[in-house]
């Protein structure tokens, strides 16, 4: 017959007369350390939807998908918490750097659909003024504007995104009168996707 140690039988005297080891825990919140790397926090104020987090997610806890309806567009970021690892990445890369920021949150359970675990940012695209194909969310062009400061003026559509933010520029006087014309001199002063402005340089 084993006899028990003195050392477990200390900690269970202990425990009798000071209560359990154990945390509360979740009958009590359980408060992390100030240095707890817990789930990402997305700011609506400073997330500007350029999908840079979701190119470096390992887990693949991130989505993107554009929506262009009626002239409208608009890029909806999903995060799928049941897949996130609170690794960081998503926070080291992001270019807004206050975009997102890693908080202490470490619980997201939930007893009810999967459809709970999802957090969706919605951001305004802006359109090709001639093909109406998607060229950047339009809070990323302005941040990219505010970044470079002066020198937006050495780039057509940011020059004209920041004379719009100034009053400056109507959009409506960007839109072309026949979309089957021949690019000009006059459609480099649009704001244009990749391929169309290429196009528009080497014609004109």
């Amino acid at each position: 017959m084993r006899y028990p140690k003195l050392r477990e039988l200390k900690e269970a005297f202990r425990a009798i007369i000071k209560g359990p080891y154990t945390s509360k825990y979740p009958f009590k919140p359980h408060e992390p350390y100030r240095k707890f790397r817990g789930f990402p926090h997305f700011d609506p104020d400073y997330c500007m939807g350029c999908t840079a987090c979701v190119q470096v997610c390992p887990a693949g806890a991130l989505k993107f998908s554009d929506e262009v309806s009626a002239g409208n567009a608009k890029r909806t970021v999903t995060v799928l918490w049941e897949r996130c690892i609170c690794c960081g990445q998503c926070e080291a890369n992001c270019p807004a750097v206050k975009g997102i920021t890693l908080s202490r949150e470490f619980e997201k359970s939930t007893t009810g659909r999967r459809e709970e675990l999802l957090e969706n940012i919605e951001r305004e695209l802006v359109l090709c003024d001639r093909c109406k194909g998607v060229v950047a969310p339009r809070d990323q062009i302005l941040w990219v504007a505010s970044k470079i400061g002066p020198l937006c003026f050495t780039n057509v559509s940011l020059m004209l995104f920041f004379l719009e933010t100034l009053g400056l520029s109507l959009k409506e006087g960007r839109q072309r009168q026949d979309p089957a014309a021949e690019l000009g001199r006059f459609e480099r002063f649009r704001v244009l996707c990749p391929r169309c402005r290429r196009e528009a340089v080497l014609k004109s």
